[in-house]
């Protein structure tokens, strides 16, 4: 489901938007980082109890939510204020008749103007580095050991490809910011066993990414990773098959139909803000169906007398 929710978003913005809207150096720094991160994650998944995770959770999402708002909040601020100055430019225009100078932010666009052009290197780097993480990961096989071979889980061979991952990943991984953010966040997605979109969104919005810029990268990352772990489920063995693939078309449509009435929405408003506090109102509605359902599963781990402390890895 989430491989069709991102894949449409990926191709809807290749064949209707600006294709520049994908920033495919944050991608290719940040791709590799968010994979393997999302590996350490699945172990923390394994060990936290359940009641931890729900807690880091909630707690993640409500901080996000409101630095997200607070984001959404200086974005409407600039965007009335730009609005603001236009309309005296043009008002200024029309009662001296002399073209005013454009404004420097429209000026250096138009100036810049960067081609509309898909990087194909580019992309094939991403699609290296899913493949890798794609061999690994069958390798090791699931939860249970089953694989394309034949390893004991948690043996010498599948800590000698897990260790193998984290090394390579070490000696390459640059000090910027982004990486290390992707890492934060494959753990996080990982660890809470969702797409990372709902995380990435926020986290490039804190670091200062354009709002549909942040959309469509994460949506682009997103899909290599979902992509990855939907055809290990296949290969390994998933059954009722048919049914995700239903809801993954209906999920492939709604996308699309999601996409097309934000897109005229920011048109007609000109205000690229409604996109971040639509990912705000996501996050406020998670966070309290997470909650109430994380406070149920608690309460009926409790009555039963399960165990509740941190669990082995192996």
């Amino acid at each position: 489901m989430v491989t069709a929710v991102t894949l449409a978003k990926v191709i809807y913005t290749l064949c209707f938007m600006d294709k520049s809207l994908i920033n495919y150096e944050i991608a290719l720094l940040s791709e590799p980082c968010m994979l393997l991160g999302a590996s350490i994650g699945v172990l923390c998944n394994i060990m936290f109890p359940e009641w931890l995770i729900t807690a880091l959770f909630v707690l993640f999402l409500a901080t996000s939510t409101v630095k997200t708002v607070q984001s959404g909040c200086k974005l409407w601020s600039k965007e009335t204020e730009k609005e603001r100055v236009k309309v005296e430019v043009e008002v200024e225009e029309r009662e001296s008749g002399i073209e005013v100078p454009l404004l420097e932010e429209e000026r250096d666009v138009k100036r810049t103007g960067a081609p509309n052009l898909v990087p194909w290197k580019d992309l094939l780097v991403l699609v290296m580095v899913w493949m890798c993480f794609f061999l690994i990961h069958v390798l090791i096989g699931d939860e249970n050991g089953k694989g394309v071979i034949n390893i004991k889980p948690c043996g010498v061979t599948y800590w000698l490809i897990t260790a193998s991952v984290i090394k390579h990943n070490l000696e390459s991984l640059p000090m910027y910011v982004f990486p290390v953010a992707a890492i934060l966040t494959g753990v996080l997605s990982g660890l809470f066993g969702i797409g990372g979109g709902l995380l990435l969104n926020p986290v490039f919005l804190q670091i200062g990414v354009p709002p549909q810029t942040a959309a469509a990268t994460s949506a682009l990352m997103v899909s290599f990773s979902a992509s990855m772990s939907m055809v290990q489920y296949i290969l390994l063995g998933m059954t009722r098959i048919n049914e995700a693939v239903m809801y993954a078309i209906l999920c492939f449509v709604a996308s699309i139909i999601g996409l097309v009435t934000m897109q005229r929405l920011v048109a007609r408003s000109g205000r690229v803000s409604l996109v971040v506090f639509l990912v705000s109102g996501l996050m406020v509605l998670s966070t309290v169906v997470i909650t109430l359902f994380g406070v149920l599963d608690v309460w009926e781990q409790i009555t039963n007398g399960d165990y509740m402390g941190f669990k082995q890895l192996c």
